[in-house]
């Protein structure tokens, strides 16, 4: 016995000794220098959620994130144009407050400590919100709503409010003439993110292909070199991302025609579904029963459908005619998806070719997300999915992230960043993060 137990000791002192040691790499910069890093982009780059901008939506960006991760690398400060805390809630926003008997969610605006200080209207183009200005200093430099087309705009402040509370002097009042580009890079910096060009797509798919156009591809592509070389000018490197493909977000597929078919047949038993108002060729519409390759936009008021309508043949019940179909703005019809889809791989195509031109590291955004929608994502033990409300990664309004979806981007992004320039960034612990709040 005795011999037995020093046996079984010497046993365990060997797999002691043998135990694999584990080698945890030192956070690193590799080539890059991230002494001051600014983010390039628009409302998914400002924290922009649940429909709105607020304070605690920016301060759960993902360049935010990033910045944060950064920090263990040489990473130095990194200023956000933040609401105050007296006016938290900024642009107002979305929050759930329950659902209904059927499951279907409730949402109410937060009208409360807002940010907001006027409101004037431009000419030809419609009313302007003013927000409280911010005069400090800035890396995140998110403009909800702002195009690639629109960078080189000289007088763009006067028509964005969230741009003109960054700049001097009162839109309301006064020609703004500083363009965003130059804006963005008055100041010197090492390392940037750039995640511009999704509302060239988005704000067209999101009118329904009525309310907006899409960026004509060859000026995309002219625009997006002039903004890398002027951000590459100087020597800095930087990171870029794709479009997501914008008809597969929760915004085109949470609301479908099969669902509205199926009420319609309660209602009216003898209608054959729903009829659209769909694109055909060039501006030619036409209207035609709706099918499943047709997208319904989430903000789509469906209690509508079936009641009486004017028309120019007599009142009609609404959706169910070819005389009163669905309106434009809440349907992207199957031409209109191809369409855009067309346009955002042309865009991808672009500013895959152009950063690699120049060096730069590339998140493939529009594979990411695409994937997550086809398959779902499990991160730190969380499992997510596209869907809404239930999915975890998008927001209220159906096109912007969760906290918890940002910092999924973050990470997508630093991966980008060690992958191309041999850096060790620590990714950001996901489950951290919160989700979509529940009431």
């Amino acid at each position: 016995m005795k011999n037995f137990k020093l046996y079984i000791l010497s046993g365990l002192l060997f797999l002691a000794a043998c135990k694999p040691e584990v080698h945890t790499p030192k956070p690193s910069s590799g080539t890059a220098n991230f002494g001051r890093y600014i983010a390039i982009g628009n409302s998914l780059t400002a924290g922009y959620s649940n429909g709105g901008l607020y304070l605690a939506g920016q301060q759960n960006s993902y360049p935010a994130i990033m910045a944060q991760q950064m920090q263990s690398v040489g990473g130095g400060a990194f200023n956000q144009p933040l609401f105050t805390t007296a006016q938290a809630n900024g642009s107002g926003y979305l929050k759930l407050t329950g659902f209904t008997t059927s499951g279907s969610p409730i949402t109410a605006n937060v009208t409360t400590d807002l940010a907001i200080r006027g409101e004037y209207n431009v000419p030809g183009f419609g009313n302007v919100i003013l927000y409280t200005k911010y005069t400090g200093d800035i890396e995140n430099y998110g403009v909800p709503g702002i195009k690639l087309l629109e960078i080189t705009t000289p007088q763009y402040g006067n028509y964005n409010g969230y741009f003109e509370r960054l700049l001097p002097g009162d839109g309301s009042t006064s020609v703004l003439t500083t363009d965003y580009l130059d804006f963005v890079t008055a100041k010197p910096f090492t390392f940037f993110s750039d995640w511009l060009g999704n509302n060239d797509a988005l704000l067209y798919a999101t009118s329904g292909g009525a309310g907006d156009v899409l960026t004509n591809q060859t000026t995309f592509a002219q625009l997006y070199e002039l903004s890398l070389q002027t951000l590459t000018a100087n020597g800095a490197k930087g990171v870029v991302a794709t479009i997501p493909d914008v008809t597969a977000i929760p915004y085109f597929n949470t609301i479908t025609v099969a669902a509205i078919n199926a009420e319609v047949k309660q209602l009216a038993p003898t209608a054959q579904g729903i009829y659209i108002n769909a694109l055909v060729s060039g501006t030619t519409y036409a209207p035609r029963l709706a099918t499943s390759n047709d997208l319904i936009v989430l903000t789509f008021p469906t209690s509508m459908i079936g009641t009486l309508v004017s028309t120019p043949y007599g009142m009609l019940p609404y959706g169910l005619t070819q005389y009163s179909p669905v309106d434009n703005q809440y349907v992207l019809d199957a031409n209109e998806v191809a369409l855009t889809r067309n346009y955002v791989q042309s865009y991808n195509a672009t500013i895959t070719s152009q950063a690699n031109a120049r060096g730069l590291a590339v998140f493939d955004a529009y594979t990411y997300l695409n994937n997550i929608k086809l398959n779902g994502l499990e991160v730190d033990g969380i499992s997510l999915t596209s869907s809404y409300i239930t999915g975890g990664l998008f927001s209220l309004d159906g096109v912007h992230l969760t906290p918890r979806g940002y910092a999924i981007i973050a990470n997508q992004f630093i991966l980008a960043i060690n992958n191309k320039y041999g850096s060790n960034i620590p990714l950001a612990n996901v489950a951290s993060y919160p989700g979509l709040q529940f009431p």
